[in-house]
Parts: C-alpha cells; sequence; structure tokens
C-alpha cells in the first residue's frame, strides 16, 4: 500500500519552493504545505537575512516561529522537510517547525536547497535539531533530489 506523504518546506528566496513542488508534482498523492514566519522576521538581504540566523543559531535571539496550517502529522506515514541553507545549517524555522513535530511517529526526510555551502554540516544540524525524530535520509538539489525522489516511489509507492 502507498504511504501517505506531507511535502512541508520553507522558501526565503523561492528555490526551495519549486523543488518542493517539483517533488510534490512526481509523488503521486502527496500534500504540500509552506512554512512561513511573521512579517519582518528576516530582510530582503541575503547577508543581513543570514546575520539574523546566525544570532539565532547562536543563542543572541530567540528562533522564529514556523507558521504552518493546523496538520495532523501522524495522519502521514512520510513527512519531507525542504529548507535553504544558511551557514550550513538548515533555516532557522525549520528548528521551530521540527519542534512542532516532536510527536510524530511516522519518517521524516530534508531535502534542501544551497549556493554551496557546507552540506554534510546541513545533514548534521538538520538531524541534531530533530533529535528523537525518525529520520531517514537528507538529499541535497535538483541532482540528488531527483535519484532521491525515484527511490522513493520504488521503495514506498509501489501499490
Amino acid at each position: 500500500m502507498a504511504k501517505k506523504t506531507l511535502i512541508l518546506y520553507y522558501s526565503w528566496s523561492g528555490n526551495t519552493k519549486k523543488m518542493a513542488e517539483k517533488i510534490n508534482g512526481e509523488i503521486a498523492g502527496s500534500d504540500i504545505e509552506e512554512v512561513t514566519v511573521a512579517d519582518g522576521t528576516f530582510d530582503s538581504d541575503m547577508y543581513k537575512t543570514n546575520d539574523i540566523a546566525l544570532d539565532q543559531i547562536q543563542g543572541k535571539e530567540e528562533f522564529p516561529e514556523a507558521q504552518v496550517i493546523d496538520i495532523d502529522f501522524n495522519k502521514y506515514d512520510l513527512i519531507l522537510v525542504g529548507s535553504p541553507v544558511w551557514s550550513g545549517y538548515p533555516a532557522t524555522p525549520i528548528k521551530s517547525l521540527l519542534e512542532k513535530m516532536k510527536n510524530y511517529k511516522g519518517e521524516v526526510a530534508s531535502f534542501f536547497t544551497s549556493a554551496g555551502t557546507n552540506h554534510k554540516a546541513y545533514a548534521s544540524h538538520f538531524k541534531e535539531w530533530g533529535n528523537g525524530l525518525n529520520i531517514i535520509g537528507v538529499a541535497r538539489d535538483d541532482s540528488e533530489v531527483s535519484d532521491w525522489v525515484k527511490w522513493l516511489n520504488k521503495n514506498y509507492y509501489v501499490k
């Protein structure tokens, strides 16, 4: 039986949104929801946003609340979480999202878009922030995500 999949993503510039929509189109019957933050949380300038995020990561500022519609996460077998990479970390709203998911019993995987930063650090920090969740994998950018979606379709969605 096919697994029920939810795609959650935070996108600052639109790149992660495009990837999330692509994945949604490739996994039949998947649901997709955007994670947002309050207006004014981040700057429109990438470098200023990076500085804000670093202050959050270093504990100088609070992590922003991840705003997402009221979801019963446990009605899904698999949740895919999409994020840009900020200084080797998932975007800071993802930490708040993973905290909201702490009672989720299914599987979690992450995909991310990057301008060439430390991909191994992203995977490590995602797993750290998702401590207690059943994290089954992390994929990056289009090349890996295409192979990853093929693998998911073969192993998870064969009826």
